[in-house]
């Protein structure tokens, strides 16, 4: 192949006084220019190592904007060429957000294989589910060969193990190819324990989070710091095709500037997608409870299009399990309140957080598509001590309750990978740091901090451990057992429901009703309504019927409404 060099090569390290970047076992001097940028114009084609080395440092560092890490996040970067792949993707159009189901999974643990091109053989599963969009938990490089991937340090390169940039391409372009878009998990709001050598080119960090350094988003040499995550974000969106990104934890994101970093992206977004022709999409996850952040931004808010809401999954989990451990604590009773107007804590006392917390969603403005709600995902699964997934605690029956009241919401549905089948595997946290005194400190902080709620430290997998990454790897056989096939075909069932009814998805917050008693709740949801019994006892549920769509096995239909034995639900035509 024929070298290339558009710019050759450049990296910005404003406080060094020299930098060098080896090439072919040589090493050429880079020229500063007044913005802190360093160049030069000698050539190196695709597949070609490099590294820098700044100031006398002898010990080469990886590009911080490396779009290839073949050799891990220690190792030198390798040229890669965006324009060689092959799409076949070309009459793709995008998939918007409104109205959507999304399903997300983690590439390692979604197959045996771990791989892109072993998830690619899966995506058939989905479409016949009827997921409309892939939330993939993130894929940048990170030290090791398997974690969640929140610990990745090099946001532009694909894990290698995972099949690197071309895999990552193949995977996008098969889901296209069977109409399902793309979602990725992005984080920008900290770095991980190993590889993160950003503070060794310039001000990168200001600050530091519960996870690690925190971006220098609002001091000096913020410019070009904000510029990393901009160009970054834009690469996936429009390099890998991508359709959204899900922006982990945005209230690490610390910016006091006039222009909030996400407004400034979110205008970035919406730019590309006129650009390129098809819907692009924001979702922020996000502990603020303030709707300002998916309030467009000409009506004053930054402009994401979505965010994750916890309140729903809050008390949906406690609705259902019983569990008022530690946040939990809050929403007790809270289900029916929450549903309305998707955050609990809107202005109200926080016994976690010891203070007033959130504000009021206007119903009357806000669409529901903006809020995504599930029964679980990968942090509130992994991050309990053992991985457990809901159905370890409640009956199958309990959980396709909850399953029906998250797709017959006005609410975005998001469901985790195996969620559909009710299966048993757990999701646990793990990671593979090859240094073993980061290994060990990662291992014996897991143990610690779940002590503290005591849990045994027998009882806690080891993190590090080869097994935990087996154990939380789906196990796909179970789809032929017959308890796990039926939990499938229900969750085929009302999601189809879902798309064939559109007023089970009809967003408008300030048109939907929700009704309760002892232990039942009934869902307005245009001529639909959605009846279930939570409780312990049957429940008589007061809407006149004139068919029953989609019902668990024991309703019967009285001449007021509905009888539903208890972990029962019922979609059905009003009177």
């Amino acid at each position: 192949m024929a070298p290339v060099s558009v710019e050759g090569f450049r990296v910005w390290a404003p406080e060094r006084s020299r930098v060098r970047v080896e090439v072919g076992g040589a090493r050429h001097e880079l020229a500063r220019d007044s913005r802190g940028w360093w160049r030069t114009d000698i050539t190196a084609a695709p597949g070609d190592d490099y590294a820098f080395l700044v100031d006398e440092d002898e010990k080469p560092l990886p590009d911080p904007r490396s779009r290839w890490q073949p050799s891990g996040v220690h190792g030198p970067s390798r040229r890669y060429d965006h324009g060689a792949f092959q799409w076949t993707d070309a009459g793709w159009r995008g998939r918007a957000l409104p109205g959507s189901v999304l399903y997300e999974l983690h590439i390692g643990t979604f197959t045996p294989e771990g791989t892109f091109d072993s998830a690619i053989t899966r995506l058939d599963h989905l479409v016949a589910l009827g997921i409309d969009l892939v939330e993939v938990l993130p894929i940048n490089a990170f030290d090791g060969v398997a974690g969640w991937g929140y610990d990745g340090v090099l946001w532009g390169a694909v894990h290698e193990p995972y099949g690197g940039p071309d895999g990552f391409k193949r995977f996008v372009d098969a889901c296209h190819a069977r109409g399902l878009g793309v979602v990725l998990d992005v984080v920008y709001n900290h770095l991980g324990p190993s590889g993160a050598y950003l503070d060794r080119f310039g001000p990168y960090f200001k600050g530091s989070n519960i996870w690690g350094p925190s971006l220098n988003l609002d001091g000096p040499h913020s410019d070009e710091v904000r510029g990393l995550v901009i160009d970054n974000a834009l690469g996936w969106l429009r390099d890998f095709h991508v359709d959204g990104l899900r922006l982990d934890a945005v209230h690490a994101l610390v910016d006091a500037r006039a222009t909030h970093l996400l407004e400034e992206l979110s205008a970035e977004v919406d730019a590309l997608a006129a650009g390129l022709g098809r819907p692009l999409t924001l979702i922020a996850e996000s502990d603020l409870n303030n709707a300002r952040l998916v309030t467009p931004r000409e009506a004053g808010g930054t402009g994401l299009h979505a965010q994750w809401c916890d309140d729903i999954h809050h008390a949906l989990h406690v609705a259902l399990s019983g569990d008022v451990s530690g946040y939990y604590g809050d929403f007790d009773g809270a289900l029916a309140t929450t549903l309305r107007s998707a955050f609990f804590h809107a202005g109200t006392w926080s016994s976690f957080r010891k203070r007033t917390h959130g504000r009021p969603v206007d119903v009357r403005t806000t669409p529901g598509h903006r809020f995504l709600a599930y029964l679980q995902n990968h942090d509130q699964i992994g991050n309990r001590a053992t991985g457990d997934r809901l159905t370890a605690t409640v009956s199958p029956a309990r959980a396709l309750c909850g399953a029906a009241i998250v797709f017959c919401s006005p609410y975005t549905p998001m469901l985790f990978m195996g969620e559909e089948w009710a299966a048993a595997t757990p999701w646990q946290f793990f990671a593979s740091f090859p240094d073993p005194e980061l290994a060990e400190a990662v291992r014996t902080g897991r143990r610690r901090e779940f002590a503290e709620h005591g849990w045994g430290e027998s009882e806690v997998p080891d993190p590090m451990s080869p097994d935990t990454v087996a154990n939380s790897t789906l196990d796909w056989s179970e789809m032929e057992r017959p308890e796990h096939a039926s939990v499938f075909e229900t969750y085929r069932a009302l999601i189809a429901l879902r798309r064939a009814h559109p007023e089970l998805a009809d967003p408008r917050l300030d048109r939907f009703v929700v009704e309760s008693g002892p232990g039942w709740l009934l869902l307005h949801r245009g001529s639909l309504r959605l009846a279930v019994n939570l409780g312990a006892e049957p429940a008589s549920v007061p809407s006149p019927t004139r068919g029953v769509l989609l019902a668990s096995t024991g309703i019967a239909a009285t001449p007021d409404g509905l009888l539903l034995p208890p972990d029962t639900f019922a979609v059905i035509v009003a009177a």
